[in-house]
């Protein structure tokens, strides 16, 4: 059997605070460990691989705020749940035989290191997973933008978002059975089109770096190792 070869030195892997928990509780360790041997696939082929993680099993801001928690204040929980995930992750990570450090964009004494570029590619050169935490550190931006923002900073090939499904529709594919899914779909057409990839911030962003994103069913066992080998069922969102 021919051995897979990546398609990407670095990238960085988008994962949703939601994909965390479970009927079980906000944090499933099973689920996390199954996340983590996925990572871990990628990371024994060489791939460097930093981490987003969201905060959505313990705080939906929207939510939050439509009771009555002002929206700034809001924001700040939803940096705070990121660094709950981050901090039981990579627990999870070092128990599969990965070295992990966490960098938050907001200090966090004790639990890990502030954000500085050079630090972390210092981790990533020296093969540990690096889990950005706390968002941006300013509210109004989503874990979308951050993601787009870290892969960025991080010279990352590729900005890999797991999510529900198993790539990019045009309308919700759980409640459209007619939603179209595009394979390969430009920048420009994604804005235009208003697509649910990632908030519109982070879109922009990504088209101003040309950087690839590329959206996958987090729950398909051995899909991260495909996209990285440019093999399986995968959108991508890049340059015209």
């Amino acid at each position: 059997m021919m051995k897979m070869q990546p398609i990407y030195k670095r990238v960085l892997l988008k994962l949703s605070g939601e994909g965390f928990g479970s009927s079980k509780g906000a944090l499933d360790c099973e689920i996390m460990s199954n996340s983590a041997k996925e990572i871990k696939t990628i990371h024994d082929m060489g791939v460097q691989v930093c981490l987003v993680v969201g905060g959505g099993n313990f705080w939906r801001g929207a939510k939050g705020v439509s009771k009555g928690v002002e929206r700034v204040t809001g924001d700040y929980i939803g940096m705070l749940a990121t660094v709950m995930n981050a901090l039981a992750f990579a627990d999870i990570l070092e128990e599969n035989g990965m070295p992990a450090r966490i960098m938050t964009a907001l200090s966090v004494e004790g639990i890990g290191e502030v954000f500085n570029q050079k630090n972390a590619l210092n981790h990533l050169q020296n093969g540990r997973v690096v889990i950005f935490a706390a968002g941006t550190g300013s509210p109004f931006f989503t874990t979308d933008t951050c993601a787009v923002l870290r892969a960025t900073e991080m010279a990352c090939d590729a900005c890999l978002k797991s999510t529900q499904v198993d790539g990019i529709y045009d309308s919700d594919p759980k409640t459209n059975p007619k939603a179209k899914r595009y394979d390969v779909i430009d920048y420009e057409t994604a804005l235009k089109k208003k697509l649910g990839v990632l908030d519109l911030t982070a879109m922009a962003m990504a088209q101003d770096a040309l950087l690839p994103i590329v959206v996958f069913n987090q729950k398909s066992k051995g899909a991260l190792a495909n996209v990285v080998c440019g093999k399986g069922t995968y959108s991508i969102l890049k340059k015209k």
